[in-house]
Order: structure tokens, then C-alpha cells, then sequence
């Protein structure tokens, strides 16, 4: 690796690179279409790697690492917990979580609305009323962006 940072346009490659990457990271942490904890994580490997792994090691990169895998976590059940906190049942909080994962795939009010509609889905599906639906709901929407501010919360102490 020391060969590569020796050339003289790498080190400023990998801080640039390093620079995208952490910038694109923290935008992802609140856009649905962006994965932000890898791209951070990236980010934060490209600036240790310019250094050569110096001040930052191989512990640090496991922590870092185990940070980026809790905040993709805390992105996809957050919302499923929420519902469940709303009191829902096992099958909208199943389809709170199917709605998070669609959602993805339809932008940024697809990530509000995803767990929302699949909360009350799945309550309306086992016969419960509108109106513990709709609660249900409130609670996966509510549990989803708890989830981006412990995402981007996590983002910060990365």
C-alpha cells in the first residue's frame, strides 16, 4: 500500500476520493437512495488508507465497521419496531418492514409512506378497524425517522 500512496497524485486521490465518499455518506444518512453508513464507512477507509492505516488501525476499522452495520440495521426495523411500540401486531410490524424495504425502491416519500401502508395492511389483514390501523401506521412513519436520527447519529460519532 505504501507504494501507492508514494506516487505523487495518489494521496491526493484517496483524500478527494476519501472526501466524496464521507460527503455522499452523510447525505445518505436522510435520503433513502443513497446507502449512507457504507459510503461513510468507504469514506472513512479511503482517509485511514491515505495515511497508510497510521492513526486510524485495524481496530478502529472493525468499530467503525460494526457501526455501519447497526445503523443499516436500526434502517430497516425501525419502523417495525415503532409499529410495534403503537401496539400492532406480528403482521404489521412483518409488513411495516416489507414496506421499508419497497419503499426504498420509490424515493423519499416511498421511505415515509412504505411503512406506513404496510403497517395497515397488515393490521387491516388480520381484521383489526381503520382506526388501530392507522395507529399502526403513525407508530412505523414515527419509528422510521427515529431510525434516520439514530442513523445519522451514528454517522456522526463514525
Amino acid at each position: 500500500m505504501e507504494f501507492i500512496t508514494a506516487l505523487p497524485w495518489a494521496e491526493l486521490a484517496l483524500w478527494a476520493g476519501a472526501l466524496l465518499l464521507i460527503a455522499a455518506g452523510f447525505a445518505g444518512m436522510v435520503l433513502p437512495a443513497l446507502p449512507g453508513p457504507p459510503l461513510l464507512l468507504g469514506g472513512l477507509f479511503l482517509a485511514a488508507w491515505a495515511e497508510d492505516f497510521t492513526p486510524v488501525g485495524t481496530g478502529t476499522l472493525v468499530v467503525l465497521s460494526l457501526l455501519c452495520v447497526l445503523a443499516l440495521v436500526l434502517d430497516f426495523v425501525a419502523g417495525a419496531l415503532g409499529a410495534k411500540r403503537y401496539g400492532a401486531s406480528g403482521a404489521a410490524v412483518t409488513g411495516a418492514l416489507v414496506g421499508a424495504v419497497v419503499g426504498i425502491f420509490l424515493g423519499p416519500l416511498g421511505l415515509l409512506i412504505g411503512p406506513f401502508a404496510g403497517a395497515m395492511l397488515g393490521e387491516l389483514a388480520t381484521g383489526r378497524p381503520w382506526q388501530q390501523a392507522g395507529r399502526a401506521g403513525v407508530g412505523a412513519t414515527l419509528g422510521m425517522l427515529l431510525g434516520i436520527v439514530a442513523k445519522v447519529v451514528i454517522g456522526i460519532v463514525m
